[in-house]
């Protein structure tokens, strides 16, 4: 089903057919969107989907693509990236930060820091979105997404209606969450704690250079591609372990700085890093006994 020229135009510049969508993924991979939507704000956003109702397009919502492998054939139906209108970081309250869902974790850290609100440190080291990073519940060095959630304000995709969700009544679990499917976030609200700035960089260049060091940067790869098991197994190295830190296909292959990072060399398909994930994990299921569960989303056809 095609979306008619009068929607797309009332829409503007924000929707556009065939759009590549390896520019919207950190590997650099991924075919086209048969649509790609992006929301200038909250009205546009619900004007599309009220459409959507009747036409029922399938939908998929895409974040930051800092952990998403795009398959080579694209996806079908509608993308929905939200745009700059889902950027703004604002201070609420002494220690509250409400932020809109496309805002960068990076920026809202720093943010944080120069009004002088602590506990937010970790998120200069974790990339994306915060949108995704709430679904994704992610986290680092001790602190994750759920220990600094107040609440997320959503809009439901079926029925177009908005609500707020308290972090009381959110499932968090290891990089994840019972959020429904078909939920979109507009916008988090944060809690830290008041703190120095001075202090609060201290902390944030410690954290950075501490995934300087364990981590590869400047390169194609969307970050952990598995989830570790628990805080004493580290799956990079049962990855290595198991004897799969060599393994390549086509031009897909595995960092030497940290096994667990996948990586696009430059002429890679995401067939490539999807094979070296199936064979990773089929080697380490069977020399190690260890059943790998993937950390980044694989989409599309």
């Amino acid at each position: 089903m095609k979306i008619n020229d009068e929607l797309i135009n009332k829409l503007n510049s924000s929707i556009s057919r065939d759009v590549k969508l390896s520019n919207y993924s950190w590997f650099n991979l991924g075919g086209p969107a048969e649509y790609l939507f992006k929301p200038k704000d909250k009205k546009q956003l619900i004007e599309f989907l009220t459409y959507n109702k009747k036409n029922k397009l399938d939908i998929t919502i895409l974040g930051a693509g800092s952990n998403t492998l795009i398959r080579d054939k694209g996806i079908k139906g509608v993308v929905i990236k939200l745009g700059s209108g889902f950027t703004d970081i604002r201070l609420l309250d002494k220690d509250i930060l409400e932020v809109g869902a496309a805002a960068l974790d990076r920026k809202i850290s720093d943010f944080a820091k120069d009004k002088g609100i602590g506990n937010l440190e970790f998120l200069s080291c974790i990339p994306g979105s915060i949108g995704g990073a709430v679904i994704m519940n992610s986290g680092c060095y001790g602190n994750d997404i759920s220990k600094i959630l107040v609440s997320i304000r959503v809009i439901n995709t079926k029925n177009c209606t908005e609500k707020e969700i308290k972090s009381e009544e959110i499932e968090f679990f290891y990089r994840g969450s019972n959020l429904p499917e078909g939920s979109i976030i507009t916008s988090v609200k944060l809690r830290g704690k008041k703190e120095n700035p001075q202090v609060i960089e201290k902390t944030q260049k410690k954290l950075i250079e501490k995934k300087k060091l364990a981590q590869p940067s400047k390169i194609k790869t969307c970050g952990s591609t598995f989830k570790n098991i628990g805080e004493e197994k580290q799956v990079w190295q049962i990855i290595k372990n198991a004897g799969c830190d060599k393994f390549t296909e086509g031009d897909a292959s595995i960092s030497e700085k940290h096994c667990n990072f996948f990586v696009n060399n430059g002429k890679a398909k995401s067939a490539d890093i999807e094979r070296l994930i199936k064979r990773v994990k089929d080697t380490v299921s069977k020399k190690m006994g260890v059943d790998l569960e993937l950390e980044i989303k694989i989409i599309g056809e």
